[in-house]
């Protein structure tokens, strides 16, 4: 996906990006409770987001968009103030956690252990991010189409 419009300045949200999100939450809203409930906690996460850091909320913003592309069955909503999405059984299944909450060095995209991830005996459940790249969106997305397989 574009990280740059003529619109943004950032490699956060493009407007368009934008515009869809809060034409989502409306038609969440509009399916009644169930909907309003996906609804508000999309509208939480982007909250959350907004509030970061600039370098952190261009990583979430590109996590965001990576995981509802690639897995458009988990529901967005926070956890433990952190952008996080969960499965039909509202289980949180990944997790992106701002340099800014713990203050270290990078931030922290996590997989809960409703992830499908399991390699034998042992297996990475969180990975570092500093910058993003076409190469870690290409990395996260198989990771979030995995967790959800």
């Amino acid at each position: 996906m574009a990280t740059k419009s003529s619109t943004n300045q950032s490699d956060g949200f493009t407007a368009e990006e934008r515009a869809a999100m809060k034409e989502r939450a409306a038609e969440l809203r509009a399916e009644g409770k169930k909907g309003a409930k996906k609804a508000d906690g999309l509208q939480a996460v982007l909250d959350r987001i907004a509030q970061m850091a600039p370098g952190d909320r261009e990583l979430a913003e590109r996590v965001h968009v990576t995981v509802t592309a690639n897995a458009p069955e988990l529901s967005p909503k926070t956890w433990y103030g952190m952008p996080a999405y969960a499965n039909a059984d509202d289980k949180i299944v990944v997790f992106f956690q701002d340099s800014g909450k713990f203050n270290s060095r990078y931030s922290t995209l996590g997989f809960q252990d409703t992830a499908n991830l399991d390699d034998g005996d042992m297996w990475p459940a969180s990975f570092a991010l500093k910058t993003w790249s076409s190469t870690v969106e290409k990395r996260v997305a198989e990771l979030v189409r995995a967790a959800v397989s």
